[in-house]
């Protein structure tokens, strides 16, 4: 099993979705992607996450990521859910699931349950926990968060971070706490002296360290 932190590749693989066949890195192409994983279908917390990343599809393509789901079931299971999971969500799912059912991708990708001795099937098989992994177009993970079954994610949250991470990479600056879209950002403490002002004319120093500027993304 790989040890995948931040910064390794994305391990690849060939899965069924409910979308097809498809290669993983071929998939990914040149965009971003969002890889998150539910530990079963027909779940109640999993059914409101799926439905709400439908009703977000236009806020991932503004961002040129690729968002696709994981579950421990296979891909007949998977279609019977989407319909649970359209009607509940008033939406329609478009994005693909992949079918897990023998946790082969999941095991690679380490979210298997190792804590919760409550998350496991029918056999005593500890179940796929719900992971998130951030992807950018170099097939490099930039995100890892990991929730417990009992807790839904806040997939305003993982935008945020797309967001984050699309500034820094485009314009040498980080994020503060609590950032949103516009609000200012901080020059990367790689960037001093003469480069800093013309990249950041006007840029405010708190502390030599922290030097706050206007987010250039938001005036692109």
């Amino acid at each position: 099993m790989p040890n995948l932190r931040l910064g390794s590749v994305a391990p690849d693989f060939t899965a069924e979705t409910t979308q097809g066949t498809i290669q993983f890195h071929q998939w990914l192409g040149d965009s971003w992607a969002i890889l998150f994983s539910h530990p079963d279908d027909f779940t109640p917390v999993c059914t409101t996450e799926l439905g709400e990343v439908a009703r977000k599809s236009e806020e991932f393509k503004k961002r040129g990521v690729k968002v696709i789901g994981l579950s421990a079931n296979d891909v007949a299971s998977h279609d019977k859910w989407i319909a649970d999971i359209n009607e509940v969500g008033k939406t329609k799912v478009e994005f693909p699931i992949i079918g897990d059912k023998d946790r082969k991708i999941a095991t690679e990708y380490d979210m298997l349950d190792a804590l919760d001795p409550t998350n496991v099937d029918a056999k005593g098989m500890p179940m796929t926990v719900r992971d998130v992994f951030v992807i950018d177009p170099k097939k490099v993970i930039r995100l890892k968060i990991s929730y417990p079954a009992s807790t839904g994610r806040h997939f305003d949250e993982i935008l945020r971070v797309v967001d984050s991470l699309q500034t820094g990479d485009k314009y040498r600056v980080t994020t503060p706490v609590n950032w949103q879209k516009g609000d200012k950002v901080i020059v990367h403490p790689s960037v001093q002296g003469a480069e800093a002002e013309k990249l950041f004319p006007g840029y405010e120093t708190v502390k030599p360290y922290l030097r706050f500027t206007k987010d250039p993304s938001a005036q692109a």
